[in-house]
């Protein structure tokens, strides 16, 4: 048995039982100390520019610089993260970001810090976050069993709150008596622990019998998959929507400490701690939320309540209030932002699991860095109080868009079927031949013919996302028993490929389609390749089965 399937023996239930895999302990706990790190950084950041520019632009741009790198790169770091080991892939970005945490420091030690370097750093700094995120979330699933996936996606956000809960205040404090440059060189210090845990991290790779894709194909296959899996684009554009209007409260949060309530650092690092002690709450909370009530009801409920505590912050001038409504909003931010995720994990086979979850990244954190922009512009024109009034407005009205785009339940999608056999081959292939055109008949009783075509449109999109193009069902007007379903594959590996990522679930789909066939002979599936011309310049023969053949 591998570790992961290995507990230990002391009774946990609930949210807590993943912490009873060592792994998975032992990660999660050196990642509270790495987020606690990279939160007192953002502490010091964004209070050395509010001391170098009177900008609120400037300000809310270090938000921008630490979460945009997620919308640029994370789909090419979804796809290293499933093309490539999880854990290596952690190591290597956790190692960027400390080396831009690192460079910071020196610079700010010689007094070398300007606004744009203090940018360009925390540009690095989350470029490597970026690029560890889908690496480190797709592994979840390698640390834990399935039925406890959605507690540990859940410890995983109390992972980063518990931090934001202590950190800000922590980084307040630091910056107070100590300036940014002890919050940097802190921040560089707490990345260390989480790369000695993935360091001895003992990961049992799962060896593939087919060659690694290249990062352009497999950046093409993530997004194909995404564009025919209509649950996941709904759950992205709703996390972009909420994190362009929510993102107000992040980036004007150290204008709101020091215009608003008339306090310093410390102010502002306790107020960025009582958000983060909702989150907390908000998470302790997500089993009973995901138990009582729809994942639509739970984030029309989350969002009202959340644009009605950025009103409450706008217009309040009292520490204890504004704290009091930032405790309500972490806990119910949190909760959506679980139900997301938890959304996407569950839906995503393993095979692009990292992708899945570096397109949710990108558009949350896009939706973030758009937001923080567009909110300091206008607060540089109307003022602190008037864009957090807009915000609100705007949070308060954004569930009507689920009128149009509902959230989907939150259901596992179907765990990993068994590749399915290679099919018999009598000409001479390599991997690259094709493309290859399939072409499936089906003999359908007349009177079942409109319930096979709606299933088909179903047996369409699970073709598509696996890597099929150009599908088209058609019905023979001479016999109208017949019906063909025709798709291509790029390639013999891309069709092999294909026929290693079904789901339970899409194989499910497939049986119910062969279920409507009729008649004595089994449905008949024809493979052919459409451009034959490097089969026939020399002379044929039966193909061997060596590596570049394939397998099987």
């Amino acid at each position: 048995m591998t570790e992961q399937s290995k507990p230990e023996t002391f009774s946990v239930d609930g949210i807590t039982t993943p912490l009873r895999y060592p792994t998975f302990r032992r990660i999660w706990l050196a990642s509270i100390l790495s987020n606690l790190g990279i939160l007192i950084q953002g502490v010091g950041a964004a209070w050395s520019m509010t001391e170098m520019s009177s900008s609120a632009d400037k300000v809310a741009l270090v938000q921008t610089a630490l979460m945009l790198p997620a919308m640029l790169i994370a789909i090419p770091a979804g796809a290293i993260a499933d093309m490539y080991d999880r854990r290596v892939v952690a190591l290597v970005a956790l190692s960027i970001a400390f080396c831009g945490a690192t460079s910071l420091t020196a610079l700010d030690w010689f007094g070398l810090t300007t606004p744009d370097l203090l940018l360009l750093l925390c540009f690095a700094v989350g470029s490597g976050m970026a690029l560890m995120s889908p690496a480190w979330q797709s592994s979840v699933g390698e640390q834990v069993p399935a039925e406890t996936l959605p507690a540990a996606v859940a410890l995983n956000g109390i992972s980063y709150n518990i931090a934001r809960s202590f950190g800000p205040a922590i980084g307040g404090i630091v910056v107070a008596t100590a300036g940014a440059l002890a919050a940097f060189a802190l921040n560089s210090v707490l990345y260390l622990p989480l790369m000695v845990a993935l360091f001895f991290w003992k990961r049992v790779a799962e060896p593939s019998r087919l060659p690694r894709e290249q990062l352009r194909r497999a950046v093409i296959s993530g997004v194909r998959y995404i564009m025919n899996s209509p649950s996941i684009k709904i759950v992205l554009i709703r996390s972009m929507v909420t994190g362009v209007i929510g993102g107000s409260m992040s980036a004007l949060m150290p204008l709101v400490a020091r215009d608003l309530l008339g306090g310093g650092p410390q102010t502002y690092g306790l107020m960025l701690g009582a958000l983060g002690l909702g989150s907390v709450i908000g998470a302790l909370f997500i089993g009973e939320v995901r138990r009582r009530i729809s994942s639509e009801a739970a984030v029309r409920a989350c969002t009202i309540t959340l644009g009605w505590t950025i009103a409450a912050v706008a217009l309040s001038r009292e520490p204890v209030l504004t704290a009091a409504a930032l405790v309500l909003a972490g806990a119910v931010w949190t909760i959506t932002w679980t139900l997301f995720n938890i959304g996407i994990q569950l839906s995503a086979p393993r095979w692009v699991a990292g992708r899945s979850l570096a397109a949710w990244q990108t558009a949350f954190s896009g939706g973030l860095a758009i937001g923080s922009w567009g909110w300091g512009r206008l607060t540089d024109v109307a003022g602190v109080e008037i864009a957090l009034l807009v915000s609100a407005a705007l949070m308060i009205s954004s569930p009507l868009i689920g009128l149009w785009l509902k959230m989907p339940p939150i259901t596992p999608r179907g765990t990993d079927a068994e590749p399915l056999a290679d099919p018999e081959v009598r000409l001479a292939l390599t991997y690259r031949s094709g493309p290859l055109v399939v072409e499936i008949e089906y003999r359908v009783a007349p009177g079942n013919a409109r319930a096979f075509h709606n299933l088909m449109q179903d047996v369409q999109l699970y073709r598509q996302r696996n890597g099929a193009y150009g599908w088209s069902i058609a019905r023979d007007i001479a016999d109208p028993e017949l019906w063909t379903e025709r798709y291509h594959c790029p390639t013999w590996l891309d069709y092999l490929r294909q026929r290693n990522r079904w789901t339970q679930t899409e194989r499910a789909l497939d049986r119910q389609a062969t279920a409507f066939h009729t008649g004595p002979d089994p449905v008949r599936v024809r493979r052919m390749l459409e451009r034959p011309f490097g089969s026939v310049r020399w002379k044929e023969e039966v193909p061997d089965r060596s590596p570049s053949v394939g397998p099987g």
